[in-house]
């Protein structure tokens, strides 16, 4: 913007007397300017209004309703992390809207609430109708779950959740493998992923519609494998989504739609191909037009020949308000013409207008289909989005799918144990990847995948694949990764880590990997044994962006302290039940000591904890609270927090925003943060402020946890995840 031009745009005309605050109409516009940061986008599109009134999708008498709640800023909401939301009333929603939310200076300190416990991963800003299909899944913790356009990760991180319902396990028995198109969406789909510290999600990189068929190691077998849970939440025009997303008002029209149903029927295709017998899929868009929803689940119908049918789960969201998904609908092009039948379609249109967007002729048919069983949500109802969900139930093999798969035998002598601990990063031939994928969709049998599988694996042990990682330069799909290489039973990386730690014999030593196959490894990362085996049988075909939780980050002179390797914060709920050495347990008042000061002496540790640490050697210790039950005034949930045993003090290696979640659960007030000293300001320390002793200061400076002198000890407990 030029000078000449901010000066008019400050220099506005005076307002006539009694117009001081506009008037209606003004007032109107400088509330959606506050509210929704778009003034300038008229809400009026006369297209969308003429398609859906004429669609009959919204009930008569409602219509007014309709438009003037599509008007309205959406409500912001949010999820506290837990495993079931609506009845234990953790999902919460505000009248307020975003852009309040964040520019409000009343809400100032709610909102900073809101960044930093959703960073920590304690709650997630998430759409109300978004949080709608990972309930309609019901996963279980033994699921296998496949989340097909997975990006930005609202939906995934419930899935997650969910398998981590019992959280007295630390590796559930399923996992979530979190699939996007969009490379450089791939990486938010991993940030998101992150806050949980799960050890069972593996995020990859693929087209939904072609997504590769993978091959697990059952007893010995190769076995393809079949998911127990979809969420198939597809691409679509997104004009449910207008309260939030602005631009749809002014871009809508109807070729959107009619661009994106072949791909929606594709994706859904391909997921129900993946489905395992009885499992369940769930189909969603943020679109209420028919061609995207009930156009490609009667297509999915149809050509699954009683493979697949529609569940009936009106019952299992009580309070829910919702319309049930329509039988007749018509298709209407960009320039207003209507079509109520394939055969009214002029040839010239047939490569834009297609015959799976019409409702099917056969009425029995139709009716058998159930299509009342789709759930539309209208933004009316409940001052929500838009949204369309459906659940579908697999009965038996897609039809090209009939063939059972062969048991393919594995050859133990054909396997070097070396390379079975390496899975490279994807060569990414994307030729070579289609033609694969189209042998696997056209080619029918089950069985001859499988064997397509068994070729691929032996072609990979030829090649060898523990060369060196391949430099990240940016590719047409994207950057291309390091491998994942699991350490090898006889490395000698691992026995002074499990004497150090005095791990359990039960410690899953096998699913720990790392990103380099040479040099030093700086970080360990955990997996559950059900993805390392996903990994180690798909190396080839599969991208992936990430998997695993750190556990281990190396120090640059660990090795004086016995063990080169320190506690990581991210993975220690993973880790904590197989430790039983250089644990300390600790009191309310010594958490609150150790997360607001940087460097806290032994002395002034509780009597308790410093008879603990006084005895240990230098190095990583765990610092565990347990609630007092005789004392209900104190906080009522365990903490485990990784720290630094050095050679006068101790200090903790947890991310920011997780120290200001412990402090805010001990009822204190952050108030800011003394950035030379370390110091964490809370209402306390403002109330009663500690002056430095000489002597402490003296002491910091010579103590090896300082992590100016020792750059092993850095303070990068909160890393960036890869």
């Amino acid at each position: 913007m030029g000078r000449r031009a901010r000066g008019r745009r400050f220099q506005q005309p005076p307002q006539p007397e009694g117009e001081e605050d506009g008037s209606d109409g003004s007032r109107k516009r400088g509330q959606e300017g506050w509210e929704g940061g778009y003034p300038e986008i008229i809400k009026e599109n006369k297209l969308f209004e003429h398609y859906y009134q004429e669609l009959k999708i919204v009930p008569e008498g409602e219509w007014d309703q309709f438009m003037g709640s599509l008007r309205e800023p959406l409500p912001a909401t949010l999820r506290i992390t837990g495993y079931k939301r609506y009845p234990e009333e953790l999902a919460w929603h505000t009248n307020l809207s975003r852009k309040i939310l964040r520019k409000s200076p009343l809400l100032a300190k709610f909102h900073q609430f809101l960044v930093s416990e959703t960073e920590s991963g304690n709650i997630s800003r998430q759409e109300a109708v978004s949080m709608i299909p990972p309930l309609l899944l019901n996963v279980e913790p033994h699921h296998k779950i496949l989340d097909m356009c997975a990006a930005p990760g609202s939906k995934t991180t419930q899935l997650i959740e969910m398998l981590h319902a019992d959280m007295s396990v630390p590796f559930p028995e399923g996992f979530v493998i979190a699939n996007d198109v969009d490379n450089k969406r791939c990486y938010l789909l991993v940030h998101q992923a992150k806050r949980l510290s799960s050890p069972c999600i593996m995020v990859v990189n693929h087209d939904a519609s072609s997504i590769p068929r993978l091959t697990v190691d059952v007893d010995g077998r190769k076995e393809i494998l079949f998911y127990d849970r979809i969420l198939c939440d597809v691409p679509c025009s997104g004009d449910g989504t207008m309260r939030k997303n602005i631009d749809v008002w002014k871009k809508w029209t109807t070729l959107n739609s009619l661009q994106l149903h072949g791909l929606q029927l594709r994706i859904a295709t391909r997921g129900a191909e993946q489905l395992a017998e009885g499992g369940r899929m769930v189909y969603s868009t943020c679109s209420l037009n028919p061609v995207e929803d009930e156009a490609v689940i009667a297509a999915l119908l149809e050509k699954s020949e009683g493979a697949l049918e529609l569940a009936d789960v009106s019952a299992e969201l009580p309070g829910l308000k919702w319309m049930p998904g329509v039988s007749q609908w018509k298709v209407m092009t960009r320039d207003g013409q209507w079509f109520a039948d394939w055969q009214e379609v002029p040839q010239g249109r047939h490569t834009q207008i297609r015959p799976t967007m019409f409702p099917p002729k056969d009425l029995d048919k139709l009716q058998a289909m159930h299509l009342e069983r789709c759930l539309r949500i209208l933004p009316h109802h409940q001052n929500t989005g838009g949204f369309f969900v459906a659940v579908l139930v697999k009965k038996a093999p897609m039809p090209w799918n009939k063939r059972q798969p062969k048991v393919q035998s594995k050859s133990a002598q054909a396997r070097d144990p070396k390379a079975s601990n390496t899975v490279a990063a994807t060569k990414g031939n994307p030729s070579d990847q289609s033609e694969l994928e189209s042998q696997m969709i056209t080619g029918a049998g089950d069985s001859e995948a499988a064997q397509t599988t068994e070729n691929t694996e032996s072609n990979e042990k030829k090649d060898g694949v523990c060369g060196p990682p391949p430099s990240k330069k940016m590719k047409l799909f994207g950057f291309k990764e390091d491998p994942f290489v699991f350490i090898p039973e006889d490395d000698p990386l691992f026995p002074p880590i499990e004497k150090f730690y005095a791990l359990d014999p039960s410690f899953p030593r096998m699913n720990l990997l790392t990103r380099t196959t040479e040099g030093k490894k700086r970080q360990l990362y955990m997996v559950s044994k059900e993805l390392r085996n996903v990994l180690l049988n798909n190396s080839e075909k599969m991208k992936v962006i990430n998997t695993g939780i750190k556990v281990w980050c190396r120090n640059n002179s660990g090795e004086e302290f016995d063990c080169a390797f320190r506690l990581a914060q991210e993975g220690i709920y993973t880790l904590y039940p197989f430790i039983n050495s250089r644990i300390i347990t600790v009191s309310m008042e010594d958490v609150k000591t150790l997360l607001t000061q940087e460097n806290p002496f032994f002395r002034k540790l509780s009597s308790e904890a410093y008879s603990q640490v006084k005895d240990l050697t230098k190095g990583s210790v765990v610092l565990k609270y347990e609630p007092d039950s005789a004392n209900p005034d104190t906080l009522r949930c365990p903490i485990v927090l990784c720290g630094w045993r050095g050679k006068a003090s101790i200090r903790t290696f947890v991310p920011k925003n997780e120290r200001l979640h412990y402090l805010r659960m001990m009822g204190l007030e952050v108030l800011g943060e003394k950035k030379k000293e370390g110091v964490i300001l809370t209402n306390e320390s403002v109330a009663s402020p500690e002056q430095p002793e000489e002597e402490d200061a003296k002491q910091t400076a010579q103590d090896p946890c300082n992590p100016d002198s020792v750059p092993g000890c850095d303070p990068g407990a909160a890393e960036p995840s890869r």
